[in-house]
């Protein structure tokens, strides 16, 4: 494992290069977010999904999150937004909030567990949105752990259970912690609640049905 510490601001050009760098080869950079540390690979690139499966011991069936630098990129490469998941990314991007899309085709099989939707949101991290800008498109966000292991907020417990297996870590001290993003689906005309989370889903009502 390679570790750079960052700016959680201003990171280093080169270390965002670096960590791309390793992203295009296939490889897993973990990466702070706005709730906890998670694993990024090309979620367009099956074996850097299966990768991360492998490290984190999980079966391919679960699905797993992404994240984006903007909206921009998210209509690029995961699909067009619809009023609803735009009212909501407006009021709550970036942030907590994971949006639950159409899936695209190109996505990697094991990123959408098999059905046909994928979550995305562009967090509240000056770190991850730059590697995904870097990256040009979005990139994983699971959690940093092993399966049924506890989520990390700390860049060192990162570096102590994972360094077998993470190719780059983007150290820019511990994250906010917290609640992980709260999941709403927005295929429908209405929203649904798929997991409670550091968005509280009277916030996501409220800005639905504002007039």
């Amino acid at each position: 494992m390679t570790r750079l510490v960052v700016d959680p601001v201003s990171p280093d050009p080169a270390a965002i290069e670096r960590a791309r760098m390793a992203l295009r080869s296939g490889g897993i950079v973990a990466v702070p977010t706005d709730t906890l540390y998670g694993l990024a690979v090309d979620p367009f690139n099956a074996m850097a999904v299966a990768r991360i499966f492998a490290l984190k011991g999980r079966r391919g069936e679960g699905a797993l999150p992404l994240v984006a630098a903007d909206t921009a990129q998210v209509r690029a490469w995961i699909g067009e937004m619809g009023s609803l998941a735009t009212r909501l990314a407006e009021t709550f991007w970036p942030g907590p909030l994971t949006l639950v899309m159409s899936a695209p085709s190109t996505l990697a099989p094991g990123v959408t567990g098999d059905r046909q939707t994928v979550g995305v949101r562009v967090p509240a991290h000056v770190v991850t949105r730059a590697l995904c800008a870097a990256f040009a498109r979005p990139l994983t966000a699971t959690s940093a752990n092993k399966s049924g292991e506890p989520a990390t907020d700390n860049p060192a417990e990162v570096a102590a259970r994972l360094a077998d297996g993470v190719d780059v870590l983007l150290d820019a001290g511990p994250t906010p912690g917290g609640r992980p993003s709260t999941i709403v689906d927005v295929t429908g005309a209405e929203p649904q609640l798929i997991r409670s989370g550091a968005v509280s889903w009277d916030d996501v009502q409220a800005c639905v049905h504002r007039e």
